[in-house]
């Protein structure tokens, strides 16, 4: 009886054993498992695009080249545009474009004179995100008649005269004739605002000898003899000036003053 309870109590043992859970393999959690995955974080790759220079590389026909660098380099070819913020508008607008080479891009536009804010872009590359450039403001400096934006005064002594050349035969609007009476002189004053430089051609027609000068406002800057029948050049610094006056007078003649010029303006307007 003794033996029959203690084979009794040994099976209960084993049987409570056996239906005991058993810890599945990590492998079997893995392949089973419904949880969400731990977030992962991934920092996409950046390009970058700067203006390395922007200059204008011929005044006369007002043209501005820029170059850009491109980092990491985009394909070969790549069109880059060159965006210009238009204050009137409120905007970018593209205004040229160039192709990659390398790292570097370089983009040449035909603008008149101006004081406006530059940007070069990238479109999106993958891996590579666009990318915009910086902003940078640039004066650029064209050159243009003295006359293109009218004559405000004009003035002197003895009958003077300054006659500049109407627009359909002089449409640069750079070209006048001066004369005024024997021992007269004769001026004429133009805005000047926005320029830095002045450029004016002479002719001297009078039988005699005068004296051609610039002035800021009414002060004198430089000045020049014109041997009679002859051609000279009268250039000078106007950095600063808004009142630009250019006077002939006479010193020595038959007839009077009698000057012919043909004079620019470098201005960023």
């Amino acid at each position: 009886m003794r033996r029959v309870r203690l084979l009794a109590g040994l099976l209960t043992v084993l049987v409570s054993g056996c239906a005991a859970p058993i810890a599945p393999a990590n492998s079997a959690l893995s392949l089973g498992s419904t949880a969400a995955a731990a977030p992962v974080s991934v920092t996409a790759p950046a390009r970058t695009a700067k203006i390395h220079s922007i200059r204008t590389t011929d005044a006369t026909k007002g043209v501005i080249t820029v170059v850009g660098t491109l980092s990491p380099a985009p394909a070969a070819g790549t069109r880059i545009p060159l965006h210009q913020w238009i204050p009137s508008l409120k905007r970018w607008q593209e205004v040229a474009h160039g192709y990659s080479s390398g790292g570097s891009v370089t983009i040449t536009t035909v603008q008149p004179g101006s004081v406006r804010t530059y940007r070069i872009a990238v479109g999106p590359q993958a891996p590579y995100a666009a990318a915009i450039s910086p902003m940078i403001s640039f004066k650029h400096y064209v050159w243009r008649g003295m006359f293109k934006k009218g004559l405000p005064a004009a003035g002197g002594a003895g009958q003077p005269q300054f006659t500049v050349v109407p627009p359909k035969e002089g449409p640069r609007r750079s070209e006048a004739d001066l004369l005024a009476n024997q021992g007269g002189y004769v001026w004429g004053e133009v805005d000047a605002t926005g320029c830095r430089y002045s450029r004016n051609w002479l002719g001297n027609l009078t039988d005699g000898l005068v004296r051609v000068s610039l002035h800021n406002g009414t002060k004198a800057m430089t000045s020049l003899r014109v041997q009679q029948e002859t051609e000279s050049w009268l250039n000078h610094d106007i950095s600063g000036v808004t009142r630009l006056r250019l006077q002939v007078a006479d010193i020595r003649s038959g007839y009077g003053p009698y000057v012919s010029i043909d004079s620019l303006l470098l201005c960023t307007n």
